[in-house]
């Protein structure tokens, strides 16, 4: 699968649909007009990939609706800068993680389904992003001997602000993390100091959920 001339121009298409709807960051946009979403989904759903709606990736998960990357991305670039190192909870198909290392990031990505942790290494090693450094494990635990990380970014829907991810973000960082069962608030959560932590919410989602352990099968 290529990134033809006609997948370019449907790309540019999707994120001025996206801009009509919300002023995200320059910054944002341009990353997502550099990594092809088509080649994270099945060839199947290539006439789907610049639809502004969530897709199949297998193993009962989906890759994010593109409004939704955008508007993560959006809220976490408000405070981490170039080749600041961010947390990624939930791979997937590493779209988000490619969006996040086409800005520069240094990005740690962990994913607790063996297939998509697989399926994840091959689509960056495809696209040629060799920097993010991907993980089989539990989300919830993180990845504390890399902390503290100035972004956190969590893909799915959690029950709660995990407090191991807490310990983990860095003074001055910020996780961007969708709480709630069913339908999820989008939460940002600053940490101000060692023990101070504020929050704000920005809108309703909804998201797979995010669930401890891990499946190798």
């Amino acid at each position: 699968m290529f990134d033809t001339l006609q997948h370019k121009g449907r790309r540019k298409q999707l994120l001025s649909q996206l801009l009509s709807k919300f002023e995200f960051d320059p910054r944002v946009i341009e990353a997502m007009n550099k990594v092809p979403r088509h080649m994270f989904v099945d060839h199947g759903l290539d006439n789907l990939a610049y639809l502004d709606k969530p897709l199949p990736i297998g193993a009962k998960q989906t890759i994010s609706q593109p409004y939704t990357v955008a508007m993560q991305t959006h809220l976490l670039v408000q405070k981490a800068v170039k080749f600041d190192k961010v947390l990624e909870i939930g791979t997937g198909c590493a779209y988000q993680t490619s969006v996040l290392a086409e800005m520069g990031y240094r990005v740690y990505s962990i994913e607790r389904q063996k297939a998509l942790y697989m399926l994840a290494q091959k689509n960056l090693a495809r696209l040629e992003y060799h920097n993010p450094l991907l993980y089989f494990g539990d989300g919830f635990a993180g990845l504390p001997k890399f902390a503290p990380f100035k972004g956190i970014l969590i893909t799915c829907g959690a029950p709660e602000i995990p407090n191991e991810l807490l310990r983990q973000l860095a003074i001055g960082g910020r996780m961007v993390i969708p709480v709630g069962t069913g339908t999820q608030r989008m939460v940002v959560v600053d940490r101000i100091s060692e023990e101070e932590y504020t929050k704000s919410e920005h809108g309703d989602y909804k998201f797979v959920p995010m669930l401890s352990g891990i499946e190798d099968k």
